[in-house]
């Protein structure tokens, strides 16, 4: 993998333990609920990637040891063009680490920021570059739940790649979910539907609301229909019974099926996999397996002269945080020395440790390659 590409190199025999260590620190450029995200080069490659980090205190208070590791159990068995393809994980007694891909084209919500127009012909590209991610998703029983604006990255050429599996679902034989997640204004109808007796579940189909709420944001610059995020879910539910969303009369008949197809409240009737969306006379021109080899080029190409990223991120780190990464090294050697040398374990670092080895296919200690 090198700068800007996500095509995963073939996994080879080195069986070194990877740890904080291998990695050159070089900027922070972003951050989630809990943790946060830094370019990295390991320092034996030369090889850049993107570095997430999570404080274990703060994923303990918060009941997240077991999503992190959830998602690191799914992302290691994962590998797609369209995807952030995930490299490495370890931990220190600090923090957890999770290593992928480095896309430096920004997030589709920092470009919408940005007030970029996306034209009908790159929304239809990203549909479905997205869709095709979806589909090999599905072939793996996952849901991913979040898709958003926020979660889908660029490359430098300006193709589409989903990433944060932190509330992603597998889901068993019946294909079915039972438990809400999402991000609100994105959620499919019925992820809002009573749980009154035994609740019938969702499948994949939420995904692709997901997708066409996206979609029109990129279009339009606002989403189809707004709720604030304190909304009870009846007024939601109700709201997307009475309100049909706007589609501009500048926009094409095609580009208005299309998103009408994957924003049907009737899940029945919703374009809710791969081969549906194929299937549709308004995709009949699309070379697929040109689309997957990423040999159609987007009609937004990133600015490569700018990190795509919020620079406050980087004023936050260097200056707001009070255990900086940069300067973990020295931190824990300085703790090491007042404690003594005897080295014994921590019980946080104990906690989290157990947490993951009680996990089948996740990965214990500080982690090797994958």
């Amino acid at each position: 993998m090198g700068l800007g590409q996500s095509n995963k190199a073939p996994v080879t025999d080195d069986t070194e333990e990877i740890n904080f260590d291998h990695f050159q620190i070089l900027r922070a450029i972003g951050k989630g609920s809990f943790g946060k995200v830094c370019i990295v080069q390991k320092k034996d490659t030369k090889k850049m990637y993107a570095m997430k980090y999570m404080n274990k205190l703060k994923c303990v208070e918060r009941n997240e040891v077991r999503n992190v590791f959830k998602e690191m159990q799914i992302m290691r068995n994962l590998e797609h063009p369209f995807l952030v393809n995930f490299w490495y994980s370890f931990q220190d007694e600090e923090d957890m680490f999770m290593v992928v891909d480095l896309l430096l084209g920004g997030d589709l919500r920092y470009h919408l920021q940005q007030n970029v127009h996306f034209s009908e012909n790159t929304v239809k590209l990203y549909i479905c570059e997205i869709a095709l991610a979806l589909g090999y998703l599905r072939s793996k029983r996952i849901i991913h739940r979040d898709i958003k604006p926020d979660n889908i990255l660029l490359d430098e050429y300006g193709h589409c790649h989903l990433t944060d599996f932190n509330i992603a679902a597998i889901v068993k034989d019946d294909l079915r979910a039972t438990s809400i997640a999402g991000t609100k204004p994105y959620m499919a109808p019925e992820l809002f539907q009573p749980h009154e007796g035994t609740h019938p579940g969702y499948s994949f189909s939420v995904d692709w609301w997901s997708l066409g709420v996206t979609a029109y944001e990129l279009l339009r610059g606002q989403r189809p229909y707004i709720m604030r995020s304190s909304m009870p879910a009846n007024e939601i539910l109700q709201m997307f019974h009475k309100v049909n969303p706007s589609y501009p009369m500048a926009w094409s008949l095609e580009i208005k099926s299309l998103l009408r197809k994957l924003l049907c409240i009737d899940v029945h009737q919703r374009v809710s996999c791969l081969a549906e969306l194929q299937e549709l006379d308004l995709l009949s021109d699309v070379n697929w397996d040109s689309v997957l080899n990423k040999q159609l080029p987007p009609g937004f190409i990133p600015n490569r002269r700018r990190l795509n990223c919020d620079p406050t991120f980087e004023l936050e780190e260097m200056i707001l945080e009070s255990k900086p990464l940069h300067k973990k090294k020295k931190r824990l050697a300085r703790k090491t020395r007042e404690q003594g040398s005897d080295g014994s374990p921590q019980g946080l670092a104990s906690h989290c440790e157990s947490t993951c080895t009680s996990s089948p296919g996740c990965l214990p200690g500080t982690g090797a390659p994958l």
